[in-house]
């Protein structure tokens, strides 16, 4: 911005008024309009110590040897140093293998296999259901209740629900039995899915999906469901009574 100011003012008071009008060098300005060429880049020169090819293959061949195949050369230079060999500097090996394109990690990598995000789908009812357990406010503050319900997924019906005042493994069991009762829930045809709440990882519950021959699916990216109005604004129950109604 300044330099532009210049460059407006200097056909009207000159170059070197208004640069000490604005404050600026005179010698950046006169830089700018006549920028000095380029100048060629000199061969640098070969250091006196630098190593010969031969020496180069030797220390390559030495980084490429089996029992070296997956040592850093920080590691490979201290061996040989303790079997009383010096070829190089632990730098020039790193400046020999970036040179060569050698210069990624050496080291066996473990290697992740890909993650698959579990997903269920369901194409009729009764097939795979879905279960959770909210918190519903207390008639006064730190005071609420917990609402179980489980969902179908296909027909978004909601096959069981209650309120209870506590979270228990027992009460959860109860919930499940008498939902795959109602609903004549035959064996190894229903999927039940969770988070890893701890009632849904709870021995009862395993057991008796086990003697249901229900299949079970515990994901932690379960996403929690939301009822009835936004959050903040929860009505409170005065009962679990009331809050069935």
């Amino acid at each position: 911005m300044i330099e532009q100011t210049v460059e407006e003012l200097s056909p009207i008071v000159g170059t070197r008024p208004a640069c000490r009008a604005l404050g600026a060098a005179p010698a950046t300005i006169y830089r700018r309009r006549r920028p000095p060429e380029p100048k060629p880049k000199r061969p640098r020169p070969k250091p006196a110590r630098a190593l010969s090819e031969g020496e180069r293959e030797a220390v390559l061949a030495e980084l490429h040897d089996e029992r070296f195949l997956d040592s850093s050369p920080a590691a490979v230079w201290a061996t040989l140093l303790d079997e009383g060999r010096y070829l190089c500097s632990e730098r020039t090996m790193y400046r020999l293998l970036e040179a060569s394109g050698e210069s990624r990690e050496r080291r066996d990598q473990l290697t992740h296999p890909p993650y698959a995000k579990p997903e269920l789908l369901a194409t009729k009812p009764n097939e795979t259901w879905s279960w959770d357990i909210s918190k519903l406010k207390g008639p006064a503050k730190w005071t609420h209740y917990h609402l179980y319900a489980i969902l179908d997924i296909f027909s978004r019906y909601v096959v069981g629900w209650t309120v209870q005042e506590r979270e228990s493994a027992a009460l959860a069991e109860a919930l499940i039995a008498q939902a795959c009762e109602q609903q004549a829930i035959r064996r190894d045809r229903l999927t039940l899915h969770a988070d890893r709440g701890t009632s849904m990882r709870s021995k009862p519950v395993a057991f008796l999906l086990a003697d249901l021959g229900v299949g079970s699916q515990c994901t932690s990216w379960f996403s929690r469901w939301s009822f009835g109005p936004a959050v903040g604004m929860e009505p409170r129950f005065s009962s679990p009574s009331a809050a069935r109604w």
